[in-house]
């Protein structure tokens, strides 16, 4: 699966750091808007001829965005200007704050929520309205994540989710499945990652599993049944004894191979992007990883002894937790009507279906398979499955399609919070804490709970104010 811009997550929480110490200084962002509602938009206005469109967060880095991109531009007959790099939220609160926003801005989805809350974007209904834009067609958890107050806020693109990845010679050896390192039973985790790790002179040599601490939390305790946070954005739920019990094991996982610091260590040593990397060395056992991590082991050790499947919860049923970006109009924008124009452009089906096939000729070409593509546009996503994509690839590509597809049929997500940099910041904190050895899981996730619900009653009481 192609990897989406901005998409590793172990960055998070210094991100969400960010973007919570953005939020909190200087009145930054509090009076950007009066109110959610912002000013009246005619998002059906015709983009001035040769005007510029001044976009932040967002390059195109390959096919997938470069063909959209072009696409869109010739479309609309206007200059757009795109910044390098990821979105800086503190940048862009700022500028919000000075009156000077950027017409357009390509953020995680998770801050959307924060951006309504404090009135630095503006509400899309119109947007929607005026450029056809059939959300129907968007995977539904990418909505919702993009939704606050009964307002869309932006428009999902890219949809990450999780799926099992192995090394099919090491599972060989000691006698195991996918069944024993997809989730699907906790114990059966454990007494693979004892089976699967090795030392070498007392150094740590194969990683047996890695349960990607702190990021997967959310996806651990999915898989006891359990959300960190209430459907309503408005409770945190880290103190709920099963999402303990999730950090428990997760942690236990670690503590089976002489603990995070060793793993992490080894870990961090690898040549995770190139051929060297643990799969292709024969030094990770298995591990819970993000879909475009496919395209670059497809890319980069083609070759390589791998197995793939979906990640599993102990109630044995398949879940992912889908994560990934979104265009946002902020208040303020010179041109809103022509963000808005160039968002449909970049969104819609048939843009998606030509930057796959851009995608998959580019792969032919290198004698590789095109390992797809999710969107976060459920109608684009079927059409490059049905249309671009391989009917019959080799082994173990079709494996790996068929378990990112699965995932996406089953994800979950973190609704939209006024407080969402602030509360992933406090259960990053409680994990990081605990695998410092800081912390027991339990002390932990109660601290986290306290600082996690405490920003979440501020800001929605802040928010319930002005409504």
């Amino acid at each position: 699966m192609s990897a989406p811009q901005h998409s590793f997550r172990t960055v998070a929480r210094p991100v969400a750091t960010l973007l919570a110490v953005a939020l909190a200084t200087a009145g930054c962002a509090r009076g950007i808007s009066a109110e959610g509602e912002g000013p009246d938009v005619d998002f059906g206005a015709s983009p001035s001829p040769g005007g510029t469109l001044q976009v932040m967060g967002f390059g195109t880095g390959d096919e997938i965005g470069q063909v959209r991109h072009e696409r869109a531009t010739q479309a609309l007959g206007v200059d757009v200007k795109l910044s390098e790099g990821e979105l800086d939220p503190q940048a862009f609160l700022s500028a919000a704050a000075a009156g000077n926003p950027p017409d357009l801005v390509y953020a995680e989805r998770d801050q959307i929520g924060t951006f309504a809350s404090r009135g630095a974007i503006l509400p899309l209904s119109e947007c929607i309205d005026a450029q056809g834009i059939d959300t129907d067609a968007f995977v539904g958890t990418a909505v919702d994540e993009v939704t606050f107050g009964d307002e869309l806020y932006g428009v999902p693109e890219f949809n990450m989710v999780q799926v099992t990845m192995a090394n099919a010679d090491l599972l060989d050896e000691a006698g195991l499945g996918l069944a024993d390192v997809d989730g699907s039973d906790p114990d059966a985790v454990l007494a693979a990652t004892e089976a699967l790790t090795r030392r070498d002179g007392g150094k740590l040599s194969v990683i047996g599993v890695d349960s990607k601490l702190p990021e997967f939390l959310p996806l651990w305790a999915k898989g006891r049944g359990v959300d960190l946070l209430s459907a309503d954005g408005r409770t945190a739920q880290l103190d709920d004894p099963e999402v303990v019990a999730a950090l428990e094991h997760a942690v236990a996982v670690y503590e089976a191979q002489g603990g995070f610091p060793d793993v992490k260590t080894f870990r961090d040593s690898a040549d995770f992007f190139g051929a060297g990397n643990q799969f292709a060395t024969g030094q990770l056992g298995a591990m819970a990883m993000e879909q475009w991590y496919v395209n670059v082991l497809n890319e980069s050790s083609p070759d390589a002894p791998l197995a793939f499947g979906p990640v599993k919860g102990s109630d044995g049923e398949v879940h992912a937790f889908a994560t990934g970006s979104a265009w946002a109009i902020p208040v303020g924008a010179s041109d809103p009507a022509a963000a808005c124009a160039y968002v449909a452009r970049m969104t819609e089906t048939e843009a998606w279906v030509r930057a796959a096939q851009a995608r998959a000729d580019a792969r032919a070409a290198d004698g590789l398979v095109f390992t797809g593509v999710l969107t976060g546009n459920e109608e684009a996503d079927a059409q490059i499955r049905d249309t671009v994509l391989a009917q019959d690839p080799p082994e173990p590509w079709r494996s790996a399609i068929d378990a990112v597809y699965e995932a996406n049929e089953h994800t979950f997500a973190l609704p939209a919070s006024p407080a969402g940099a602030e509360f992933e910041t406090a259960w990053q904190d409680a994990v990081n804490r605990v695998l410092n050895g800081q912390q027991e899981p339990a002390d932990a996730l109660a601290q986290a709970q306290e600082e996690a619900q405490a920003a979440l009653d501020e800001a929605w009481a802040g928010w319930d104010e002005k409504q």
